[in-house]
């Protein structure tokens, strides 16, 4: 038994494996973390795209098409309306009435009309965006909460003295209504680059 304990030949070779196994390790590990950087660098920079996709339309939305929505929210030719004034970004309302219904009355008489928080389902509003490299962007909006504010749509006053009469009270600045508003902007054929924001808009 004595020169079979004495006998280091292998050694080397279960060494050398060993250290084999380690390296191969140590590659697949870089390999996996550089992999992985790679796929969040290329999501962070769709994200990115898509978010500034989002906002772009939230100021064409709100500074906008809005106004527009609003001055014509009776009429029955309203989708054709903000059509007519913005004929490049496709401006889509699939339910003028609901949308109508939401821009003057608050939640709780909405009816049948969804408040659900996710602007694709149901959405109010839907324009495309056009992109300077790749597929455009189609954005949803959608309003999902209306809160009644200080005045009706006419800017007048609710409460308090009249227009021509003088008073030392200090006169809150007036809104008509509070919106909460989900957009979504996503890229055509592409529904991974999306981002979602949520924005409080007070007419």
């Amino acid at each position: 038994m004595m020169p079979l304990v004495r006998n280091n030949k292998g050694f080397a070779l279960v060494t050398s494996l060993m250290l084999t196994l380690i390296s191969l390790t140590i590659v697949m590990a870089l390999l996996y973390m550089i992999t992985q950087s790679v796929q969040m660098a290329g999501q962070s920079r769709k994200y990115h795209t898509a978010l500034e996709a989002s906002y772009g339309a939230s100021e064409i939305m709100l500074k906008d098409i809005l106004p527009v929505v609003l001055q014509n929210s009776d009429s029955s030719s309203l989708a054709t309306a903000v059509q007519a004034v913005f004929p490049t970004l496709n401006v889509q309302l699939p339910s003028t009435a609901c949308l109508s219904t939401k821009l003057s009355n608050p939640t709780s008489g909405w009816g049948t009309c969804s408040s659900s928080p996710q602007p694709k389902k149901a959405p109010d509003m839907t324009m495309d965006l056009q992109s300077t490299t790749g597929s455009p962007f189609t954005v949803y909006t959608k309003i999902v909460d209306t809160v009644p504010g200080n005045t009706d749509l006419s800017g007048l006053q609710l409460e308090g003295s009249g227009v021509a009469e003088s008073s030392s009270l200090l006169r809150p600045q007036p809104f008509p209504y509070i919106y909460r508003i989900e957009i979504q902007g996503e890229r055509k054929n592409n529904s991974t680059a999306q981002a979602n924001l949520e924005v409080l808009y007070a007419y």
